[in-house]
């Protein structure tokens, strides 16, 4: 008799948000943004015209017809999907501002077009633009719990694409030891990239092994839409079992390398944020514990698990470290 034994994230459906609810919600908002751009969109053409023509700055998103994306539903929640309105509104994004409250000025980055450059340690460098690529890959839904450095969390459906498929695009060399991930740089749009005391632009980075896990995902939307641009549009890092930091918004450049590459947070507070950035309740922010997280749009406080309850999927990367090391932070 062959026993199929369920990944970690494959909990009983009966604990996520109802997925008629969730779907009448996102169709109905889906279907009010498609008549809005119903005009725009029927000039587009097919996919591969869409994916070859520039497409003008603050024009028409063409790629609107690709969502909602069929939902992958080997990724389930142990709690329901934060609201829409919460999650959008609620976001860390330096280069805006420091406050909470930003996604009104980061209604300014102009996301068309938008250039990706793909270069280092492949077999040919290249550059691609946002919705070319977005048109390449294959699309999908995952639900995620999504936990902050700063004792917060949530869980959203993310729209995105496997690394290992844009790997498979970008073609690394055997001898790429690391993936370095970079955001925009344009300050006369993102008045926080004018604070000389910040090393912008934003750098991230993973390991070649982090990279290709298969929870790694490159995300364009959220609740059955393109991604707003407070959240990163038009292309973010997700990396679910490490703190939220680690997920770069907004990605303009690629570059695979052998060093490990000196991240942002890293750069700011050594003493605080590591290159890891594995959730790890045990060890604590020097200013505040990790133990606990506050949900968003709850008065509630749950316990933090360790590798935000990925650990099956992802401690096999880090065998023979030390998970009480500060760069687990």
């Amino acid at each position: 008799m062959l026993i199929q034994k369920p990944k970690r994230w494959e909990l009983p459906d009966r604990m996520a948000t109802p997925e008629e609810l969730f779907f009448s919600r996102r169709q109905l908002v889906t279907g009010a943004s498609a008549l809005a751009l119903s005009l725009p969109l029927a000039a587009c053409g097919s996919k591969s015209a869409v994916a070859s023509k520039p497409v003008a700055m603050g024009g028409a998103n063409p790629t609107l017809k690709l969502y909602p994306a069929k939902r992958d539903t080997a990724f389930k929640l142990d709690r329901p999907i934060t609201k829409a309105q919460i999650a959008e509104t609620y976001n860390n994004y330096y280069e805006f501002g420091t406050s909470k409250d930003i996604w009104q000025q980061a209604q300014a980055l102009p996301i068309r077009p938008w250039e990706i450059s793909v270069e280092g340690l492949v077999e040919k460098p290249f550059k691609i633009g946002a919705d070319e690529l977005i048109f390449k890959m294959p699309l999908e839904e995952r639900l995620y719990r999504h936990r902050c450095v700063e004792a917060w969390s949530m869980a959203v459906p993310w729209t995105g694409f496997p690394m290992t498929a844009f790997l498979a695009l970008a073609k690394p060399l055997a001898s790429a030891k690391y993936l370095m991930m970079q955001t925009f740089m344009m300050p006369s749009v993102a008045p926080g990239q004018d604070q000389p005391w910040y090393p912008w632009p934003y750098v991230e980075g993973l390991t070649m092994a982090e990279a290709a896990n298969e929870l790694t995902f490159l995300v364009t939307g959220i609740y059955g839409k393109p991604l707003p641009k407070q959240m990163g549009a038009p292309l973010r890092l997700v990396v679910p079992w490490k703190y939220g930091f680690k997920s770069v918004k907004a990605i303009v450049r690629f570059r695979f390398q052998t060093e490990q590459p000196k991240t942002f947070w890293e750069a700011v507070g050594p003493d605080e944020y590591g290159f890891w950035a594995n959730v790890n309740p045990k060890v604590p922010h020097p200013r505040w514990s990790q133990e606990t997280e506050r949900v968003l749009g709850t008065d509630e406080r749950v316990p933090t698990q360790i590798f935000n309850g990925y650990g099956p999927e992802v401690a096999s990367l880090y065998t023979g470290m030390n998970i009480g090391n500060k760069l687990y932070r």
